[in-house]
C-alpha cells in the first residue's frame, strides 16, 4: 500500500503530525495520503503518563480545541512539592519552587483520553488509521532510504511455523516515514544504529514510571491539584520521585518514576512505589480508596544533550522516540505535538516541491528557532545534577533554574548508558521490603491484571535473548538477576528445580505491559524487545 506519508505508532506526536499534515493538504487544495498504524488494540492502549500537560502545543495545533470538547477538563488549582523523610514531609515554600514545578495554567489529564480524541480530529480529516498493527520492520530502497515499514504477520506461532490463523505484514510505502514510536522505540533503535544518528551525542538516559489510577472518597479529592515528591523511600543518591494529581470524578492518578541509572542491582522500582504509597503524607489520600488501573512505561530523560539526530534519508525520530521529553518539568505531551507538527510541516514542503526520501532538513533546523529548543535547554541540566545525589542535585538545581534561570555558562554531560551502572552484588546492600497489605501496596501480579495486558500466548517470544547463557552465567552470578526486580511486570523469573539443578531464567511474555525497561537495563544488553503481534499488551482504559 503506497501512501505520501506513513507515520508509526498513535502517540500524542504521531497523532499530531497526521493532523498537520491533512491541515496543510487542505489549506493548499490539494490531495495528501496519510497512514497512521498503532501497535495498541486501539489508540489510547498502550498511553501512560502522568500526565500534567502544557497547552503550548496543542493549541498551535487545533486553536479551538476546548470548542472541540478536548479532554483537558481539569486545571491546576494548586502546586506542592514536598521532601520525604521516613515518617514526615517538608513542604517547599512557594517562593522557592522552580519555574519547572510551576503548573499554572496547565491540565490534568488522562493523555489515553486526549490521543483517543486525537484520533477522532484525525480520522475526520481523512487520516487513514490502523489500530493493532505494530510497525515491524523498517523496508530501505536500493540507496539506502527508507521506504516505509512493514507490519508484522500475524498468526505466527510458538515455534515460528505458520498457524491457520496466519495473515501476511502489509508493505506500507511512503514518501517519507515518520517514526513516533514513544520511549526507545524497536524501529527507531535500529535506525539509530543504521545511520549512526546517536554520534557525537551523549547516551540517552532514561527513568522507569510506574502510575496507579485511583478513586478516592469525595473528601478527600481536590481537583487540579498536584503533588511532588522527592526522597523516602529512594536513597539519597537515587534519582527518583513521584507525582499525585487529581483529576475529575474523585480520580487521583499516582505515579514513581526511577533513574534507570540506579547503581543497586537490589533495587526494585515497583516496591519502591508501593511502599511510596504508605507514607502518611501520601496515604491520607488514598485510604478508603479502590485502585483502578496499573501501568508503567519507561521514559527519554537525556534531554537536550541526548537527542539524535533527527532526521536520515526519507524519515524522521518524532517526540519520545527522539527523547524530546523535559525531565525538568515531567512533561513531553508538549514537546511530542511540537515535533510531530515540525515534521510535518517539512515532509508537506518536500512533498509539495516533488522531493522524496532525502532527509527533511527543514524540521531539525526548525526545532532549533523555536520555543521547545529554550525550554529544553533551560533545563538541560536538571538530570545531571540531580543524579548526583538529592541534596546537592536539590542545591544546584535551585542555582541553575532560580539564579541562573536556566542559562548558566555551563552543561554537564551523562556519561555513560544506564545499563552500564550496576554494583557487582556482592558490593550492593539487599534491600528488605515489606510484604504488601492488599490496601495501599499490592503484588506485581494483581497489578498486571488491572493493566488488562493480554497477548497470544501461541506466538514467538518478543523479549529476545541474544545470548540465552548470559541470565545466569553473568547477570545472576554478579548482580544476583536484577530483571527480576527492574521489571514491573513479573516477566523474568529465575526458576531452581527442586532436585537443586541448575537454575534457568523463565520469560513469562504474556505479562509484558511494553514498558522497555528490560530493554534499557540489562547490564550486558543482551534482552532485546522487538513487537509481538499487533494489538498485544496492556489496554489502558485512561492512563
Amino acid at each position: 500500500m503506497e501512501y505520501d506519508v506513513v507515520i508509526v505508532g498513535g502517540g500524542p506526536a504521531g497523532l499530531s503530525a497526521a493532523i498537520r499534515l491533512k491541515q496543510l493538504a487542505a489549506k493548499a487544495g490539494r490531495e495528501l495520503s496519510v497512514c497512521l498504524i498503532e501497535k495498541g488494540s486501539e489508540i489510547g492502549a498502550h498511553i501512560l503518563s502522568g500526565a500534567v500537560m502544557d497547552p503550548r502545543a496543542i493549541s498551535e495545533l487545533l486553536p479551538d480545541w476546548k470548542a472541540q470538547g478536548a479532554p483537558l477538563n481539569t486545571p491546576v488549582s494548586e502546586d506542592r512539592f514536598l521532601f520525604l523523610s521516613e515518617t514526615g514531609s517538608l513542604k517547599t515554600p512557594d517562593f522557592l519552587l522552580p519555574g519547572c514545578f510551576r503548573n499554572h495554567g496547565n491540565y490534568v489529564v488522562s493523555l489515553g483520553n486526549v490521543c483517543r480524541w486525537l484520533g477522532q480530529q484525525a480520522e475526520a480529516l481523512g487520516v487513514e488509521l490502523f489500530a493493532g498493527f505494530a510497525g515491524a520492520e523498517v523496508l530501505y530502497d536500493d540507496k539506502g532510504a527508507v521506504r516505509g515499514v512493514a507490519t508484522g504477520d500475524m498468526g505466527i506461532d510458538r515455534a515460528g511455523a505458520q498457524s491457520a490463523a496466519w495473515q501476511p505484514g502489509i508493505e506500507l510505502l511512503a514518501k517519507y516515514t515518520l517514526f513516533a514510536e514513544g520511549c526507545r522505540g524497536h524501529l527507531g533503535k535500529q535506525l539509530e544504529q543504521k545511520y549512526a544518528l546517536r554520534e557525537n551525542v551523549d547516551p540517552q538516559v532514561y527513568g522507569i514510571g510506574l502510575k496507579e489510577l485511583w478513586e478516592v472518597k469525595p473528601e478527600k479529592h481536590q481537583p487540579g491539584l498536584v503533588v511532588h515528591t522527592a526522597g523516602w523511600p529512594l536513597a539519597t543518591d537515587t534519582y527518583g520521585g513521584s507525582f499525585l494529581y487529581h483529576l475529575e470524578n474523585n480520580q487521583v492518578a499516582v505515579g514513581f518514576v526511577v533513574g534507570l541509572g540506579y547503581t543497586n542491582p537490589y533495587l526494585s522500582p515497583f516496591e519502591e512505589f508501593q511502599r511510596y504509597k504508605t507514607h502518611p503524607a501520601i496515604r491520607s489520600f488514598l485510604e478508603g480508596g479502590r485502585r483502578i488501573s496499573y501501568g508503567a512505561r519507561a521514559i527519554s530523560a537525556g534531554g537536550l544533550q541526548s537527542l539524535p539526530k533527527l532526521v536520515f534519508p526519507g524519515g524522521a525520530l518524532i517526540g519520545d522516540d527522539a527523547g524530546f521529553l523535559n525531565a525538568s518539568r515531567i512533561k513531553g505531551s508538549h514537546g511530542a505535538i511540537h515535533t510531530g507538527m515540525l515534521a510535518a510541516n517539512a515532509a508537506f514542503e518536500a512533498i509539495a516541491a516533488e522531493r522524496s526520501g532525502d532527509e527533511l532538513a527543514a524540521y531539525p533546523e526548525a526545532f532549533r528557532q523555536g520555543w521547545l529548543f529554550d525550554e529544553l535547554y533551560r533545563a538541560r541540566n536538571f538530570k545531571p545534577w540531580m543524579s548526583k545525589g538529592l541534596y546537592m542535585g536539590t542545591l544546584m538545581v535551585g542555582i541553575d533554574q532560580i539564579v541562573f534561570g536556566g542559562k548558566a555558562p555551563w552543561t554537564l554531560r551523562h556519561d555513560h548508558a544506564d545499563h552500564e551502572s550496576l554494583l557487582n552484588k556482592r558490593d550492593a546492600k539487599p534491600i528488605a521490603y515489606p510484604k504488601p497489605d492488599g490496601v495501599l501496596s499490592f503484588d506485581r501480579l494483581s497489578s498486571v491484571y488491572l493493566s488488562n495486558t493480554n497477548h497470544n500466548e501461541d506466538q514467538p517470544v518478543h523479549l529476545r535473548l541474544k545470548d540465552p547463557a548470559v541470565p545466569i552465567e553473568l547477570n545472576l552470578e554478579r548482580y544476583d538477576a536484577p530483571e527480576q526486580r527492574y521489571c514491573p511486570a513479573g516477566v523474568y523469573e529465575i526458576v531452581r528445580a527442586e532436585d537443586g539443578s541448575s537454575p534457568r531464567l523463565q520469560i513469562n511474555a504474556q505479562n509484558c505491559v511494553h514498558c522497555k525497561t528490560c530493554d534499557i537495563k540489562d547490564p550486558s544488553q543482551n534482552i532485546v524487545w522487538v513487537t509481538p503481534e499487533g494489538g498485544g499488551g496492556p489496554n489502558y482504559p485512561n492512563m
